[in-house]
């Protein structure tokens, strides 16, 4: 099987790195522009592959890019913590798709920041391998793995866990995958999404307002995630940042 890889951050550069080391054939790799890119020197270094092999996510949409990916062969696409949406014209070049890891128990947080809104409306996590179609986060599942959330995570620790458990879920799962044996289950219910600017409407703490003390706890816990500034309420004209430290006692 040929792969193209597609991927960002650790949990990209750690999948790509399994599964070169495992001898799968990456035949391709699209990262993010440099100013979009985290972990990129890793992946690229993983990938072991030549500059013409090496793309821009952000103009995977055009068609002398699609034609020069179709040209490598590729069998199948992974995508990892990819930040741009893939057109159906380019989903369909796969001949056998394109499977995206989610950090995520769809339907549950398809889109951004799934760690902070577990945390915040309270829905579940855990990690998804799904069959990518042309929404976000919609396609048919191949397998899902449940992360617990305790009271004391933040969105840094829950985010930390989603990333373990979404590697160990695609090293569970890619060899039946590889093997042409991956089920399909479509997604039930509506489930939850949101985009990267819906935390602008948790993000300021009104010192005027009335919360619930475990809302207002969950979001800046949620938004604790240094050094991403996260929460903040407004005083003497300035933003003042705000994040928690949790440390439950001892049984």
């Amino acid at each position: 099987m040929k792969v193209f890889f597609l991927g960002n951050n650790w949990l990209g550069w750690r999948a790509l790195a399994w599964l070169r080391e495992r001898g799968t054939d990456v035949v391709g790799l699209a990262l993010h522009p440099a100013a979009r890119r985290r972990y990129g020197d890793e992946i690229r270094t993983a990938a072991a592959l030549p500059d013409e092999r090496v793309f821009d996510a952000a103009r995977l949409r055009e068609p002398d890019v699609q034609r020069a990916i179709a040209s490598l062969g590729p069998n199948i696409g992974l995508s990892v913590l990819l930040g741009y949406i893939l057109t159906p014209a380019f989903l369909s070049s796969f001949p056998q798709g394109v499977v995206n890891l989610h950090p995520a128990l769809l339907p549950y947080n398809r889109g951004a920041h799934p760690n902070v809104w577990s945390i915040v409306e309270r829905t579940p996590a855990g990690a998804t391998l799904h069959w990518m179609d042309s929404g976000v986060d919609t396609g048919d599942i191949i397998a899902q793995t449940r992360t617990g959330v305790v009271v004391e995570d933040t969105g840094e620790t829950l985010y930390r866990k989603l990333e373990r458990d979404a590697l160990a879920l695609l090293q569970e799962t890619w060899p039946a995958i590889e093997a042409g044996r991956a089920p399909r289950r479509r997604q039930a219910g509506e489930g939850t999404s949101h985009r990267a600017r819906d935390l602008e409407q948790i993000d300021e703490i009104d010192l005027d307002a009335r919360y619930r003390a475990r809302d207002l706890l969950d979001v800046l816990r949620a938004r604790t995630f240094p050094p991403h500034k996260g929460a903040f309420f407004r005083a003497d004209g300035k933003r003042v940042y705000v994040r928690v430290s949790l440390e439950a006692e001892s049984p």
